[in-house]
């Protein structure tokens, strides 16, 4: 068992989540599903907790009613590295269904879960030597919704 699970409070909708995001990505399954043994806070039968596994990182999901007090919000995101702009457009794609593009990779998914789709390639276009170059980088990357590989290696000439 991993040390530290992220733990997600859906409204609702948590077992639609993980069945979603374990058709997204590759190496993922649901691990448990609890049901309710029925009562005032739902019917009997009814999706409580469960616990899914995303590329071999696991997170918990509670699903309580649409009147839950929480919500997403950006400042918890899950960051997703891709070596290829065909990876990134595979998620971009899949997961700004029902969702929302935002800028510089990040999306919103149909959940309202923060999601950034960044290519590996970028931490190394930003952190070299040259400050000058980082700078170019960081402009181009701030004028895109979703990243595009080419054009932040272009900035980087």
């Amino acid at each position: 068992m991993q040390k530290i699970t992220p733990f997600l409070w859906f409204e609702g909708d948590a077992e639609e989540a993980m069945k979603f995001y374990t058709s997204v990505f590759k190496n993922s399954k649901i691990l448990h599903v609890s049901r309710q043994g029925g009562n005032e806070s739902g019917p009997r039968g009814g999706f409580t907790t469960g616990t899914f596994q995303l590329e071999g990182q696991e997170f918990m999901a509670i699903s309580l009613n649409a009147d839950a007090p929480f919500k997403f919000t950006e400042a918890v995101s899950l960051f997703v590295h891709c070596e290829t702009q065909d990876e990134i457009d595979y998620f971009w794609n899949r997961l700004t269904e029902g969702g929302s593009p935002s800028q510089c990779g990040w999306l919103k998914d149909k959940f309202g879960l923060s999601w950034q789709i960044v290519p590996a390639i970028l931490s190394k276009l930003m952190n070299g030597k040259d400050a000058g170059k980082s700078k170019k980088v960081m402009d181009a990357l701030l004028k895109m919704t979703k990243l595009i590989i080419a054009d932040l290696e272009k900035a980087a000439e």
